[in-house]
C-alpha cells in the first residue's frame, strides 16, 4: 500500500531536489533553510495540492489538517499567534511554480492584519503608520487578488489622497492618512463585492491559498507559459513565511543581490537597494531604489552578512543567485533564493568563468548556455556616431539593439505589432498585466525601476532589449508622450532608438552594424571576456559533438561565409537560384524549344554558368562535401506571372508574339497546386536533357578542381522521389552522364548520388528507396506541408495564429519540428533505410536544421548530420554539442 500524499512541508523538511513539488521558491527556501541562513520560518503547500485544486475546486481534505499543524508550528517559532490582537503574527503568501515566473502569479502580503491586531502592531512595533500602512497594504492586495476588485480604484483612491496632501509618494501619507484609507477601501471592498473584508485571519489565508493557486491560470501567468514553453500541467506551490519588514525606519530596508552581474556576467556583487520599503517596491520599480553598494554605508554590518551569505549561496548552487533580503531594524533575513535569470551575454561569460574557476565542468558550461543566446549574441548593434546625442540615459537592464515606434500601453503595442510595426513599449514602471505588450514590442524604457525591477527581470528573461529608469523621461500615457529633461517632447509613433548595452534611448533610427561576436565567430579571432567565453563553448561543442553541421549555401559567398562560421560542408545547394536573373531568359528559351535542338542549345548556354558556379563552390568548401539538389521547382516559377503577361498583351496594340509565345507556355504549363506537381525528380523525368545538362555541369566542376590540384567532394540529390523506380530512372542517367565525364576528362567520377525525403511515401518506403541511394537528406520543408497537409505560407497567413493562441500548436511545426507526426517518419525512414544499407548517410536540410529543439531530435534519431542557412551555424555547432551531453545524461539516469 502506498504511504499518502503530503500536501505540506515545513522549510526545514525539504530540499533543492524537490523542486518540482514545492515549487522553486520553495525549493531554495527549504535549502537556505538546511544551509543555516537567517530564514523567517515558513511553510509550503505543494504544487499536488494545486493541481488537486484545479481539477476540482477543492483542497485535498489532508491539506487543511497539514497546513493548520504547520501553522501552528510557526506561531511556536515565532512565539506569536496569527493575527492575535496584541502582537501579531503577519504572514505573508506567495505562489512558487517549478519554473520561475517573474510576477506572472500571485503575492499577498500582511495577512493576519484586522481591526483588531492594526493596534497591537502599531504599539509593538512603536511606529503607528507603519501599522496602518500595512494594513493598507493588505486590503489592496487581498482585494484585487482574492476579492476580484479591479486594482485601479485602489490606485485612483490613493492618487486622491497624494493630491489632496501635494505629495508625490505612497510613502509620503502619514498614518492619519493611511487610517482613512484603510477606511475607504474597506468601503470600496463592501462596494464592489457585497461583502466585508474577512477579519478572521485563518480565513484571510485560506482564501488567499486558494486565490494563489487559481492565479496559475491566471491570463498573464498563460501568456508567459506559452511564450516561455512551461507547460500547463505543473501547478504552483504557495509559501506561508513569517513577514518581517524592511519598512521600519531608516535602519530597516529591502533589496535584491545578484552574485555577479545579471546583463553583462561581471564577477562581482550587484543589486538595488530601498531604505525604509517593503520588497514589492523594489520589484514593482515604484521608487528608484540605491546600488547595493550604497548598504554599505547605511549598514555595514548587514552589508558585510550579506556578502557572506551570497558567497554560501553561490558556492552552493554554483551558479548566479538571485537573492530577495529584508532589513528589519539592523537584523538581516533572507526571504528568497533561485538561480537567476540572465542575459544572453551574461549566459557565455558566466558559465565560462565558473567553470575557469573550477566551480563547474566544460561539460556543465556547455549544458549551461544554448544556441538562441548565441544567436542574440550575433544580433547586429548600434553604430554610433560622436553626433548621436541620446534623449536619455537609463540602467542598460537587458542588452541589444532596437529601434520601433513608441507606444505606451500593452494593448497598442500587440495591435501594432500584429500589423507588421517594430514598437517600443514605453512605461513609468511595467507590471506583471504589461506582459503581452512587452512580448510583441522590440524594446522596454521605462522611467523608473533598475536592474531588478518587474521590467529588466522579464525582459532578460525573453531576451528583449530593456533600459530602465531613465529618469530624466517623463512618461505620460494619458497624453501619449514623454518629454525629455530639455523639453524634447516623443509623440506615440514616433520612431526610437533603444540601446540595451550602453542604457540610452535615441530619436530616430540609428544606423546598424555586425555585432562584435558576430565579426568574431566569422573571423574565428576577438578579444574580450564575452567573446573569449563563446569562443570557448563553441570550441567544447566541437569536440563533443557527433552531429556533424552543414550549410544550406547557393553561392560562392554563401560557402565561404558558412565555412567561416564553422560549416562542415554543405547540405544544401539549390540549383534553382543560379536560374534567376540574366540567366532566366536561357530558361525561358529552354522551355519554349519546339524540338530537341532548340532545347539543347538552350540547355547548352546554360552549362557552362552552372558548371562555373559549382567550381566557386566546390572551391569554397574544398576538401568538405557539397550536396547539390537536381532543379526542384516548377519550371513555371521561371516565367512571368500570368496575369501580367495578359495584360500587357491585351493592352498593347502590337503584341510582342515572344510574348504570346511565353503567355501560351504559361497557360500550358498552370498547375492549380504547382507545389504537388510537375517538380523535383518529375521535372528531370519529364524534361529531357535537364538532369544531364546539371550533372554534367557538376561532373566537370568536379574534373576542373581536380585539375587545379583540389580536394572536391560533390554529392547529386535527387529531389522530390516518392517511389524508388523515379530514383533509379533518374540514377541511371546521373550515372551515365558522370561515366560519359569520365571518359572524356580520364578522371574516376565516383559521386555519391542520394534524394531528398520530402514525402510521406518517401519516408514510408524508404527500405526500397535505400537500396537505390547512397544518402538521404531530409527535406523538413516540405515534409512538413506535405504530412500535415497544408500549405505554409497560406496557414502562416490564415489560421496559424489562432492555432497557437489556442494551444492546438504550442508551436509552428515550421520552426520547430512536429517530433511525433514527422519526426516519427524520420525516425522510420533512417531505420529502414539503414537496414537497407547500413553505410546509408542521414541528414536534414530543412530549416529546421538550425532549430535547437529541433537538433536535439535528430541526434536522438541518428542523423549524421543538419545543413541550416550560415548564419545559423554556429547555433546549430553548439545545440549539437549540447544534444551529446544531454543524451549521455539520460542515458546514465537510467
Amino acid at each position: 500500500m502506498s504511504a499518502p500524499t503530503q500536501y505540506v512541508y515545513a522549510f526545514a523538511d525539504g530540499d533543492r531536489e524537490m523542486a518540482g513539488l514545492l515549487g522553486g521558491k520553495g525549493a531554495g527556501l527549504a535549502e537556505m533553510t538546511r544551509l543555516g541562513l537567517p530564514v523567517p520560518p515558513g511553510f509550503t503547500v505543494t504544487t499536488e495540492a494545486c493541481k488537486v485544486y484545479l481539477a476540482t475546486g477543492e483542497e485535498p481534505p489532508e491539506m487543511g489538517v497539514e497546513a493548520a499543524h504547520a501553522l501552528a508550528e510557526l506561531e511556536r517559532a515565532m512565539g506569536r499567534t496569527l493575527g492575535q490582537p496584541g502582537d501579531p503574527l503577519l504572514v505573508s503568501v506567495r505562489s512558487g511554480a517549478r519554473f520561475s515566473m517573474p510576477g506572472m502569479m500571485e503575492t499577498i502580503l500582511d495577512i493576519g492584519l484586522g481591526d483588531d491586531s492594526v493596534a497591537g502592531l502599531a504599539k509593538a512595533s512603536g511606529q503607528e503608520r507603519f501599522a496602518w500602512d500595512s494594513y493598507r497594504r493588505l486590503l489592496q492586495m487581498f482585494g484585487r487578488t482574492v476579492m476580484g476588485v479591479d486594482g485601479d480604484l485602489f490606485e485612483e483612491a490613493i492618487a486622491a489622497h497624494k493630491a489632496a496632501r501635494s505629495v508625490s509618494a505612497d510613502h509620503d501619507l502619514d498614518a492619519d492618512e493611511l487610517a482613512l484609507l484603510v477606511e475607504e477601501f474597506k468601503a470600496l471592498i463592501r462596494r464592489e463585492t457585497g461583502e466585508d473584508f474577512p477579519q478572521d485571519p485563518v480565513e484571510q489565508l485560506q482564501r488567499a491559498i486558494r486565490a494563489v493557486f487559481e492565479s496559475w491560470n491566471g491570463e498573464r501567468a498563460r501568456v508567459y507559459r506559452h511564450r516561455e514553453h512551461i507547460s500547463e500541467d505543473l501547478g504552483t506551490a504557495v509559501n506561508i513565511q513569517a513577514m518581517v519588514f524592511g519598512n521600519l525606519g531608516d535602519d530597516s530596508g529591502t533589496g535584491v543581490a545578484f552574485t555577479r552581474d545579471p546583463a553583462t556576467g561581471a564577477r562581482g556583487v550587484y543589486g538595488d537597494y530601498l531604505p525604509d520599503a517593503q520588497g514589492e517596491d523594489v520589484v514593482a520599480g515604484v521608487r528608484d531604489a540605491v546600488p547595493l553598494a550604497e548598504l554599505e554605508k547605511l549598514d555595514p554590518r548587514s552589508y558585510r552578512q550579506l556578502l557572506g551569505h551570497l558567497g554560501t549561496l553561490e558556492e552552493h548552487y554554483r551558479d548566479l543567485c538571485d537573492v530577495e533580503f529584508t532589513i528589519e531594524r539592523g537584523r538581516l533575513w533572507i526571504l528568497q533564493t533561485r538561480v537567476g535569470k540572465r542575459t544572453a551575454e551574461a549566459a557565455f561569460r558566466i558559465a565560462h568563468d565558473l567553470c575557469e574557476e573550477q566551480a563547474i565542468t566544460a561539460d556543465e558550461a556547455l549544458a549551461r548556455v544554448d544556441g538562441a543566446e548565441l544567436t542574440r549574441l550575433m544580433f547586429p548593434r548600434f553604430d554610433l556616431r560622436p553626433t548621436d546625442v541620446p534623449l536619455a540615459h537609463g540602467v542598460p537592464a537587458s542588452p541589444g539593439a532596437a529601434v520601433g515606434v513608441v507606444v505606451f500601453d500593452s494593448a497598442t503595442a500587440v495591435r501594432r505589432a500584429a500589423a507588421g510595426e517594430q514598437t517600443v513599449l514605453v512605461r513609468r514602471e511595467t507590471t506583471p498585466d504589461d506582459l503581452p505588450g512587452m512580448i510583441a514590442a522590440q524594446a522596454v524604457l521605462t522611467s523608473r525601476g533598475g536592474k531588478t525591477s518587474h521590467a529588466a527581470v522579464v525582459a532578460r528573461g525573453m531576451g528583449k532589449v530593456c533600459v530602465c529608469g531613465a529618469e530624466s523621461l517623463t512618461v505620460d500615457p494619458v497624453a501619449r508622450r514623454l518629454t525629455t529633461a530639455d523639453g524634447v517632447q516623443v509623440h506615440e509613433g514616433d520612431t526610437v532608438s533603444v540601446d540595451g548595452t550602453a542604457g540610452t534611448v535615441h530619436l530616430g533610427a540609428l544606423p546598424l552594424t555586425a555585432s562584435d561576436v558576430g565579426r568574431a565567430l566569422e573571423s574565428g579571432t576577438g578579444t574580450g571576456a564575452l567573446i573569449e567565453a563563446v569562443l570557448g563553448a563553441l570550441d567544447h561543442a566541437d569536440a563533443v559533438r557527433r552531429l556533424d553541421v552543414r550549410a544550406n549555401a547557393d553561392t560562392p559567398a554563401d560557402a565561404v561565409r558558412a565555412r567561416a562560421l564553422g560549416a562542415r560542408g554543405i547540405g544544401l545547394c539549390r540549383t534553382e537560384h543560379m536560374f534567376l536573373g540574366e540567366r532566366r531568359s536561357l530558361v525561358e528559351a529552354m522551355i519554349l524549344a519546339r524540338d530537341d535542338a532548340a532545347r539543347e542549345k538552350a540547355l547548352s548556354a546554360l552549362l557552362p554558368l552552372q558548371r562555373d558556379d559549382f567550381t566557386g563552390i566546390l572551391e569554397a568548401m574544398d576538401g568538405l562535401p557539397v550536396t547539390i539538389r537536381l532543379l526542384d521547382p516548377p519550371l513555371h516559377e521561371f516565367l512571368p506571372d500570368r496575369t501580367e503577361l495578359a495584360v500587357r498583351i491585351a493592352s498593347s496594340s502590337h503584341p510582342d508574339p515572344h510574348d504570346r509565345r511565353l503567355l501560351g507556355a504559361v497557360e500550358r504549363m498552370h498547375e492549380e497546386n504547382p507545389m504537388l506537381g510537375l517538380r523535383g525528380v518529375r521535372l528531370g523525368i519529364a524534361v529531357p536533357g535537364l538532369v544531364a545538362m546539371q550533372v554534367r555541369a557538376v561532373a566537370e566542376a568536379v574534373v576542373r578542381r581536380l585539375a587545379d590540384g583540389g580536394d572536391p567532394r560533390a554529392e547529386i540529390m535527387i529531389p522530390l522521389v516518392g517511389t524508388v523506380e523515379e530514383l533509379r530512372l533518374a540514377r541511371a542517367e546521373t550515372e551515365r552522364v558522370l561515366a560519359e565525364v569520365a571518359a572524356e576528362t580520364g578522371r574516376t567520377l565516383d559521386l555519391p548520388i542520394g534524394t531528398m525525403i520530402e514525402l510521406p511515401r518517401a519516408a514510408l518506403t524508404a527500405g526500397r528507396i535505400a537500396g537505390a541511394a547512397d544518402f538521404f537528406s531530409f527535406g523538413t520543408n516540405d515534409l512538413t506541408q506535405t504530412t500535415w497537409g497544408l500549405s505554409r505560407d497560406d496557414a502562416e497567413a490564415s489560421f496559424f495564429p489562432l492555432y497557437l493562441e489556442k494551444g492546438i500548436f504550442p508551436v509552428s511545426p515550421f520552426e520547430s519540428l512536429d517530433q511525433e507526426g514527422v519526426g516519427r517518419l524520420v525516425e522510420m525512414a533512417v531505420e529502414a533505410g539503414r537496414a537497407v544499407n547500413p553505410g546509408l548517410e542521414t541528414g536534414v536540410c530543412g530549416e529546421h536544421g538550425g532549430d535547437p529543439e529541433s537538433i536535439h531530435f535528430f541526434h536522438r534519431a541518428g542523423l549524421d548530420y543538419v545543413s541550416c542557412s550560415p548564419f545559423r551555424i554556429p547555433a546549430a555547432r553548439l545545440e549539437a554539442g549540447r544534444a551529446t551531453l544531454t543524451a549521455v545524461q539520460n542515458s546514465d539516469s537510467r
